[in-house]
């Protein structure tokens, strides 16, 4: 049997077609989703979606087996006013930074779980976190994990609270890596390498350590030892980068609270 069998019997509902929600889509559909059971409400759909046999726009199903939220935060007050009361459907969101209890406000019997995944799964090499109201069984985080494996990894975590250190770590954590990338490349054309060479080796170094990391699913500390010879390059550059007070670790710390302070903002409703 597969996941999605009860989904292809009552249908899925997916509110937003973005980035995220596209790239989840195209995972579900990979999976086994038949684009009949799908009803994508999304006024600005994207032309690769409407011949493939997807309902868009049209009315909700009456029953639905899941509603999915893949809408920004900043314009989910306005989509929930636009979805109806729904029996025995799982509300799923990946929304950063609109709580459960905002949920539980228009959907106040449902079963409900909050994700946040992160931009790699539109290559489905995203990693995303899970948690569910009271009303969530462990059928219902199943499933929810099934559909976010479609576009990577899934954890659960113990409670909500822990769902703004996720998007500060792994949901922005993206942005930080980009970013990493371009100040390697600077730091290369410091160093006289040509621009286009810097990046290269920037952009290929970073990827490559990251597969490196995951396929060896070591201690990243263990495969930092191994690449570093005493008295060596990678030493004596590891001793700027480590530094307890100037290095990576404290601005690390410090960048990774403040991106969990903004969730929490935001998940306090301010602006």
């Amino acid at each position: 049997m597969s996941d999605f069998d009860d989904i292809n019997e009552r249908g899925l509902v997916l509110v937003g077609c973005g980035r995220m929600g596209g790239a989840m889509l195209k995972g579900w559909l990979a999976r086994g989703l038949e684009p009949g059971a799908v009803t994508v409400i999304d006024p600005g759909l994207a032309p690769e979606w409407r011949d493939v046999g997807l309902r868009v726009n049209a009315d909700l199903p009456a029953d639905p087996a899941v509603l999915v939220l893949a809408v920004k935060p900043q314009m989910m007050a306005d989509a929930l006013g636009h979805v109806p009361q729904l029996r025995d459907t799982l509300v799923v969101s990946v929304a950063a930074g609109t709580t459960i209890a905002t949920f539980e406000e228009s959907f106040a019997d449902a079963p409900i779980v909050r994700v946040m995944p992160n931009t790699p799964a539109a290559i489905g090499q995203g990693i995303s976190a899970l948690v569910g109201n009271a009303r969530a069984t462990e059928a219902h985080l199943d499933l929810a994990q099934a559909l976010m494996s479609a576009v990577g990894r899934v954890v659960r975590l113990e409670g909500e609270h822990q769902m703004d250190a996720v998007t500060a770590l792994s949901g922005s954590g993206p942005a930080y890596v980009f970013h990493m990338i371009e100040a390697m490349a600077a730091a290369g054309r410091a160093e006289g390498l040509p621009a286009d060479m810097a990046l290269e080796l920037a952009r290929m170094t970073v990827a490559g350590a990251g597969a490196l990391a995951v396929d060896a699913d070591e201690d990243p500390a263990v495969l930092r030892r191994n690449v570093t010879s005493p008295g060596g390059t990678t030493a004596a550059g590891l001793e700027v980068l480590m530094d307890a007070e100037n290095g990576l670790p404290p601005l690390m710390v410090r960048t990774v609270a403040a991106a969990a302070e903004r969730g929490r903002a935001l998940g306090r409703g301010e602006k």
